[in-house]
């Protein structure tokens, strides 16, 4: 069985999907691993890029190339969703390193490292690290974790609203080989909240402070339409922990209930400065 594969969604990345796969490729391992990567239909080079790759690595990457966007096409919220669904199902390893088109990794030790942690603690769900976060536009750049992140952090610490993982930096136990995803998955606009949620139910998060990898930020990243101005977004959010406190069978309602006050007063204030 392969030891871990590496799933890379990417669309129109053709400035970046290079630099991602190198990094991949970089990896030094005492095990086997693959690289899953899914291209949603680009309308620039990337497909022609990745090709190329995967013509010089056969034996290493798995390419999907979309003749069309996977979609869904509306709402934008959702844009590659189905891309992201269909490469989890592909990943067969034992488990799964996650990377964006448009991110990269910079420490070659980075997926052993991960996956010597989660063999030696089996009851451990997730490893992620710290990663640099990058802007197109110039601004200042900085570490996506603070010096104080938590060492072992729980499903509660995500109930609480609190985002700490870098998508790029993610190392999972494929529970997902066998499993479906739960229902409201699907109707949950922040894909990387929902897969990180159902795997958190299952085990702890343990975070290593390397820094071993790049998050960017840029105009075509989903992350500027997944934003606190969004009023669309934050009832898509809302709804979110609601149906992941019925999931949980109420175990964490006390938590679950403050995280959906803040978002009523979110939506309240956006609403309402929107009728000035």
């Amino acid at each position: 069985m392969m030891k871990l594969s590496v799933c890379v969604p990417t669309y129109n990345h053709e400035r970046y999907i290079g630099q991602m796969l190198d990094g991949a490729l970089s990896q030094q391992t005492t095990f086997p691993f693959e690289i899953v990567i899914g291209d949603d239909g680009s309308t620039d080079q990337a497909p022609q890029i990745i090709r190329e790759y995967a013509d010089r690595f056969p034996d290493r990457i798995r390419a999907y190339l979309h003749a069309e966007n996977l979609g869904p096409q509306t709402p934008r919220e959702f844009a590659g969703r189905n891309n992201v669904l269909f490469l989890l199902k592909a990943c067969q390893g034992e488990y799964v390193a996650l990377c964006e088109g448009d991110d990269y990794w910079t420490d070659p030790l980075k997926l052993q490292k991960q996956v010597d942690f989660l063999d030696k603690n089996p009851d451990y769900a997730i490893c992620h690290h710290n990663v640099r976060v990058t802007y197109e536009d110039g601004s200042p750049e900085h570490l996506f974790n603070p010096a104080d992140q938590k060492g072992t952090s729980t499903i509660e610490d995500l109930l609480q609203d609190r985002w700490f993982m870098a998508t790029a930096s993610l190392v999972y136990r494929n529970f997902f080989r066998t499993d479906d995803f739960a229902d409201w998955h699907h109707q949950a606009a922040a894909g990387d909240w929902a897969l990180v949620i159902q795997l958190a139910a299952r085990g702890p998060i343990k975070y290593l402070p390397d820094v071993m990898g790049v998050y960017r930020k840029h105009r075509g990243g989903l992350s500027n339409v997944h934003a606190p101005t969004n009023g669309y977004f934050l009832q898509n959010r809302k709804e979110m922990f609601e149906n992941v406190n019925r999931w949980l069978d109420h175990r964490y309602e006390s938590t679950v209930a403050q995280t959906l006050r803040q978002y009523e007063e979110k939506i309240w204030a956006l609403k309402n400065a929107a009728s000035y």
